[in-house]
């Protein structure tokens, strides 16, 4: 009996001991296309003459105050992220056909992307662009005023123009590097107007416009060849941004386009705003069934979750990211204006941001959604491969980026969602880095530099404060 009792305590030594996370570098998941940013300047107003509107709020900093977050984004202590959301508003072009106006409405829009392009070219990378139609004019709609809720078909072709337009301006003039043009934002919620489509709806609703699922299909088979006449057959288009990816599955838009090879031919991204928060609120979390149904007729096709929530910017915002990356399989992630001011009509419903802008002081707050996201942003460059991960106890879970033959070292985030202190040991696969680089953000730390860490048989023992992101990147020999 006291054998057998000492055989049990040994193997409980031998169990607490064995590591209770893995990552492995060399499971190379899906390729990453990088983390990025999202700058949002006119989303709402109904007038624009009368109440023009400036939700980013860069117009009431200085010059100096504006280059200093420029350089917390994208220089190479910042952010380094490596797409860029643009929106493309319903005010550049009063008539089909009518002269275009693309720069009274996207002056800061414009500024956020040229100064970021500049510092990542600087440090010998470069961003890709996806913009996106926030709504169309008024004449493209049935209603023939701003926020109709329904496609005048009559326009499509011409509608398709002011998106080619906007396109062609921007690589043309600003020498943009935009890579895909998305169809609609949140188009999917038909709920945002009332039953009859005789109003614009509330006004503390951004610009839509309602898209069903035939409708998505129909646009982007017109739209491919246009963009090819056009000379821009290597801007891939996407079947708009639903409000989350339960929605692009179950209300209908990834079965329509899986049936219509048409569409899936011309498709060349998949998107959605990636929001979550419980079936209560957004009927979803990360739901990767219309992603996987989409890629068994087109295999490597990629998938970005768009504009994702901030959530209360802590531990559990980056396992959200956790979530778009290891369940929906994404290869990108863009959270939500990452500067805000607090102009949203009504309120934002998402009011988690990287940056504060605070206009009567002309100045601007760092948060902690910035610390927290600058752990994951820099751990995963583009080019990059998200590595494979097992294991998560408790709080405990685990983000990895594989190098992938860049220049970017494999790199892993602990994640510890609990209220209280986590120790784990961390078994190391797939990499030759013996020592890492180790910083943390957590409820009193802003992503401090921890010093080197270094492994012992591929292991590494770690204790993970409360509401802690960790990330480790493998020093090079």
């Amino acid at each position: 009996m006291r054998t057998f009792i000492l055989l049990l305590c040994c193997a409980a030594a031998l169990s607490a001991q064995a590591p209770s996370l893995k990552v492995d570098f060399c499971d190379k998941r899906q390729v990453w296309d990088g983390f990025g940013v999202n700058y949002v300047e006119v989303p709402q107003t109904r007038d624009y003459k009368s109440a023009p509107q400036e939700y980013g709020g860069l117009n009431a900093l200085s010059e100096d105050k504006r280059q200093r977050m420029m350089d917390e984004i994208f220089g190479p202590d910042g952010l380094r992220p490596g797409v860029v959301k643009m929106f493309l508003d319903v005010w550049q072009q009063e008539r089909p056909g009518g002269p275009f106006d693309h720069e009274t409405t996207t002056k800061w829009m414009r500024y956020f992307v040229r100064e970021g392009l500049k510092r990542a070219k600087a440090q010998g990378g470069n961003l890709e662009i996806i913009t996106t139609l926030y709504g169309p004019p008024a004449w493209a709609t049935k209603q023939k005023f701003v926020r109709g809720r329904d496609l005048d078909s009559a326009q499509a072709e011409n509608l398709g123009r002011y998106m080619i337009g906007w396109i062609q301006y921007l690589r043309q003039k600003e020498q943009f590097p935009v890579r895909y043009i998305s169809l609609h934002n949140e188009g999917e919620d038909f709920e945002r107007w009332p039953v009859d489509g005789k109003s614009a709806g509330h006004a503390t609703h951004d610009y839509n416009l309602f898209w069903p699922p035939r409708q998505v299909n129909e646009f982007m088979t017109m739209l491919r060849p246009m963009l090819d006449k056009a000379g821009l057959k290597d801007v891939g288009v996407t079947p708009g941004e639903p409000t989350n990816w339960w929605r692009f599955l179950a209300w209908g838009y990834a079965p329509a386009i899986w049936a219509d090879e048409a569409a899936l031919n011309s498709m060349g991204l998949i998107t959605s705003h990636g929001f979550t928060g419980g079936a209560g609120r957004w009927y979803g979390e990360h739901e990767g069934g219309g992603v996987e149904l989409l890629r068994q007729k087109k295999p490597g096709l990629h998938a970005w979750t768009t504009s994702m929530t901030w959530g209360k910017m802590d531990a559990q915002f980056i396992n959200d990211i956790r979530g778009q990356i290891y369940l929906v399989k994404v290869n990108a992630v863009i959270p939500w204006a990452a500067v805000q001011t607090s102009k949203w009509v009504g309120g934002d419903p998402n009011p988690g941001t990287a940056f504060r802008v605070i206009e009567e002081c002309g100045c601007y707050q760092v948060m902690p959604g910035y610390y927290y996201y600058k752990q994951v942003s820099r751990a995963g460059q583009p080019g990059m491969a998200v590595a494979g991960v097992e294991g998560g106890r408790g709080g405990l879970q685990l983000i990895a980026f594989s190098s992938n033959g860049t220049r970017h070292p494999d790199a892993f985030l602990v994640i510890n969602t609990a209220r209280d202190p986590e120790k784990t040991r961390i078994q190391l696969l797939g990499t030759s880095a013996t020592a890492f680089s180790v910083f943390r953000t957590s409820l009193n730390e802003e992503y401090k530099s921890l010093g080197p860490q270094r492994s012992i048989s591929g292991v590494i023992e770690y204790e993970a404060p409360g509401s802690s992101v960790t990330t480790f990147f493998a020093e090079r020999p």
